[in-house]
């Protein structure tokens, strides 16, 4: 089975990197993984978003129509993309920064305060990873190790943005499994 992923927001939010770390895990989780990132020209403010595919088998085409889980850190995102994920899909919802929630009933959405959760772990910039932990926790994916792993190996030579990210990661895996909503 082939489960595809999609991550929105403005440039600047760690939107590619969140999909760079979920494939980067679903690799050492040894799972088949594309990704393929999109990003406006301004980068930083402008749009950003990226698709992972994570499954058991071969993956043709790292295009991803209906995924099945959409991860929106902006208002903007949940607008635009909240018609392309697939009936019965998961939405990952930063609340910290919208605060109005999608028109559609078929989907499930996860409100995730990740901003002010990022805050109080020690950095707001670890709002990605938070957003990532919940997505890890709620679905499960990938293995929450396997995650730990990727952070620790793509932020290596960045002590203080691996220690910050490895904590935000946390943050959100204990944030879903506190909600109940843990796989």
């Amino acid at each position: 089975m082939i489960v595809k992923t999609f991550f929105a927001g403005f440039g600047g939010q760690g939107v590619l990197s969140m999909g760079y770390t979920l494939t980067y895990a679903g690799m050492i989780d040894d799972k088949h993984v594309t990704y393929f990132p999109s990003y406006g020209a301004e980068v930083r403010g402008g749009t950003a978003n990226c698709t992972v595919n994570v499954g058991d088998e071969e993956i043709a085409s790292p295009i991803a129509s209906e995924p099945e889980y959409l991860v929106a850190m902006n208002r903007p995102s949940m607008l635009k993309f909240e018609n392309f994920i697939g009936p019965g899909g998961l939405m990952f919802l930063n609340t910290s920064l919208v605060e109005e929630r999608p028109t559609r009933s078929d989907i499930e959405v996860v409100e995730v305060p990740a901003n002010e959760l990022a805050k109080k772990a020690g950095s707001e910039r670890s709002a990605n990873m938070v957003m990532l932990g919940a997505l890890a926790g709620k679905t499960g994916l990938v293995d929450p190790a396997a995650f730990r792993e990727a952070i620790g190996i793509i932020f290596e030579k960045k002590k203080k943005a691996m220690e910050s990210n490895l904590k935000g990661f946390e943050v959100g895996l204990e944030f879903i499994k506190n909600k109940g909503g843990g796989s």
